[in-house]
């Protein structure tokens, strides 16, 4: 087997086995803890600009199949495991997972410490590194002045508008980085998508006539899609919204709150949050570096709804006066367990609502 090498900011260097694509990367590197799922990860487009430490030790049991992306193409930069499977068995695999990386151009190493590895990750926090397959000044230096990308959400975004009909209600979904989850989601309830770019304006949006909003998930900083603020500040004076992951943070700043920098993130599928109002406990799937400031919200008309129960971070928001919510991991959970996914029926319920309001103030 050929050697590959990890290469991290603060010096650490990994020694592994190659798999996957011939190419050499630089990411941020990030951990996910969870034990299966690796290919809703891997194309999951909030993982873009990432490459992904799986903890579980041993990735690609049960192949890569049809049916379980969340986007065409990898999003992750790369991934490193501890063992990749050497004989997947699953009655949906069209292949096997090197396989598939090496077609779609994503690396890999294996025989790597991952419990080591995470362990540094969550005392140094997450940090940039390199993939390559020697080490020498030039992947050293070349690492240090390695930039994280400014534009992911542009360059993840749908570029043209598109819909998926019913004869459902109407919703109207900003692609910040999209998972298709969200999309199966909406189209288990009836509900008629209209997708529409990042960039897109209010007045684009409001001609379609929606009776929703909902705001993507997506990858990166929250202030580097700043310009998306006077779009969703605009529609949820309008009509109801939901904000999912990016779409909350977005959401939080664009009603005066601010976010900050996770020292290693939340990413895996058994994060406890607690809903506050209804004292219930739902195990989420997570995967966000960014977090609201519990601070900043004092002098907004923003509400707290959920928490983690570990650090208790913000985990969801509600506007006073409006019909607009939002929550910072994945109700749809793919993968991942389910015990949140009644928040698209809670949205969906809020659109009947602000109808008969409407109707009974008409």
């Amino acid at each position: 087997m050929k050697k590959r090498y990890l290469v991290l900011e603060n010096g650490s260097i990994y020694e592994g086995e190659a798999f996957g694509a011939d190419v050499d990367v630089m990411a941020e590197l990030v951990f996910n803890t969870g034990m299966s799922g690796y290919q809703e990860s891997i194309t999951d487009l909030s993982y873009r600009g990432e490459m992904i430490v799986f903890t579980y030790p041993l990735i690609g049991n049960y192949g890569v199949n049809r049916d379980d992306f969340e986007s065409l193409r990898p999003a992750a930069s790369a991934i490193v495991v501890h063992e990749i499977a050497r004989r997947p068995s699953n009655w949906r695999q069209m292949m096997s997972l090197p396989e598939w990386a090496e077609k779609s151009g994503m690396p890999g190493i294996s025989g790597v410490d991952t419990r080591a590895l995470t362990k540094e990750l969550r005392d140094f926090g997450v940090m940039k590194a390199a993939l390559a397959d020697e080490v020498n000044e030039e992947t050293l230096s070349a690492l240090k002045n390695f930039q994280l990308s400014k534009t992911m959400v542009a360059d993840a975004t749908t570029k043209t508008q598109y819909q998926n009909p019913t004869d459902g209600v109407s919703i109207a979904l900003i692609d910040f980085g999209l998972k298709n989850s969200i999309l199966r989601s909406l189209a288990k309830r009836g509900a008629n998508v209209m997708v529409f770019p990042a960039d897109v304006a209010a007045e684009t949006v409001l001609a379609a006539n929606p009776d929703g909003i909902l705001l993507s998930n997506g990858p990166g900083d929250p202030q580097d899609a700043a310009y998306a603020i006077p779009t969703i500040q605009a529609l949820e004076e309008k009509v109801p919204l939901m904000g999912i992951c990016l779409g909350h943070q977005l959401f939080a700043l664009a009603n005066g709150a601010e976010t900050y920098k996770l020292k290693f993130g939340h990413r895996g599928f058994n994060h406890a949050v607690r809903h506050l109002s209804k004292e219930r406990l739902d195990f989420t799937s997570q995967n966000h570096g960014y977090a609201v400031d519990r601070d900043s919200l004092a002098n907004t008309d923003l509400v707290v709804t959920h928490e983690e129960i570990n650090d208790h971070t913000v985990e969801g928001l509600r506007l006073k006066n409006h019909h607009a919510f939002s929550v910072q991991f994945h109700p749809d959970a793919a993968p991942g367990p389910h015990d949140a996914e009644y928040l698209f029926d809670d949205f969906l319920t809020m659109i009947a609502d602000a109808k008969k309001e409407t109707t009974q103030n008409a």
